[in-house]
């Protein structure tokens, strides 16, 4: 560790000031082989523990198989907003020095039901920072919805190396600036807000925005190419017959207003596939050990996770994973490959 001095000079209407600050500057993390897998997880609004952070690792570099954490019990419990905690991201920062958990600031179990939610509901994200995965700095909240929004759902985040900086992305409805009460009539669209630290955001912008309700995307990036995945959030129809399960797009810009189209209905059963009844909260990564891509869809009100894989990403063909035995009742949450440290 390095000590160093910055140097901080204002001048405002004549005047100026100087300050100067010490700091350690750390060295970067050797990198290190991976050598499995950490799952972070809430569990459901069923029970009133459910909605906190439970985690999970895998059996060596197998992400079909895992231990629980803490005996099966939250790992991190919520003490702010709503005091509840679902949906939980974790993100290596680009230099491997620090990760950072992300959260829904949302209470169902004995709260006041889906709507309210989604009018009056939180505008802020839940945010911890570890070094190690095990030991987390106290819980802090970041407003990082517009007033017109009615909530903010399923944080994620993607560091954007061609902006140098962190790309932060969720679900609201917004309603418009004459119905400050959200009395009207709204849909889910995908936001984002960029930040350095997760402490001071840009002013949030619309995503994605295809007309209709869109909420839990999550990002894939192989080589050049970001992969997009987002639940349809409409009800199902005979014309809408992708309803309620995952879209794949792609595009060689994070902030791509136009993702182009790879497949649809991602999840779903057919005659000759085994698949899930619906599907939310898809989370992606790349195997330790192979060519092979691992997405877990939330079948919420049935199983929980179910773990799909693939060997090509621009395909769009996921296949139903054979022999998991996943942790008990994993929702909507995130698969982070990690070192052995």
């Amino acid at each position: 560790p390095a000590k160093v001095v910055l140097t901080a000079k204002v001048t405002a209407k004549g005047a100026s000031g100087t300050r100067r600050f010490t700091a350690t500057v750390v060295p970067t993390p050797a990198k290190e082989p991976l050598a499995g897998y950490s799952f972070f997880y809430f569990t459901g609004e069923g029970s009133s523990n459910g909605e906190q952070i439970y985690s999970a690792v895998s059996r060596g570099n197998d992400p079909l198989n895992w231990t629980e954490l803490n005996n099966g019990r939250p790992v991190l419990k919520s003490s702010l907003g709503e005091l509840g905690v679902r949906d939980p991201f974790v993100m290596r920062s680009p230099d491997g020095d620090r990760f950072y958990l992300l959260a829904t600031d949302l209470r169902i179990y004995a709260g006041r039901g889906w709507d309210a939610a989604q009018r009056t509901g939180s505008r802020s994200i839940m945010v911890w920072e570890s070094t190690d995965l095990a030991h987390w700095s106290r819980q802090r909240s970041v407003q990082v919805a517009p007033p017109t929004a009615g909530n903010t759902w399923a944080p994620e985040a993607f560091w954007d190396a061609k902006r140098g900086t962190y790309v932060v992305y969720w679900a609201s409805k917004l309603y418009a600036d004459n119905d400050p009460n959200h009395t009207g009539d709204s849909y889910n669209r995908m936001m984002y807000a960029t930040t350095r630290d997760f402490v001071t955001f840009s002013p949030a912008k619309v995503w994605i925005d295809p007309g209709y309700s869109v909420i839990d995307s999550t990002v894939i990036q192989d080589k050049d190419t970001y992969y997009r995945f987002t639940k349809d959030e409409r009800n199902n129809t005979s014309s809408s017959p992708c309803s309620k399960y995952i879209l794949e797009q792609k595009s060689t810009d994070l902030l791509d207003p136009d993702y182009q189209f790879v497949a649809e209905c991602i999840g779903k059963a057919t005659a000759t596939s085994p698949g899930l009844t619906v599907g939310e909260g898809p989370t992606g990564f790349k195997s330790n050990t192979e060519n092979k891509w691992y997405l877990f869809i939330d079948e919420y009100g049935g199983r929980g996770y179910v773990p799909f894989e693939t060997t090509d990403l621009a395909s769009g063909k996921w296949t139903m994973s054979t022999g998991a035995h996943l942790p008990a009742s994993p929702r909507h949450g995130t698969v982070l490959p990690v070192t052995q440290a």
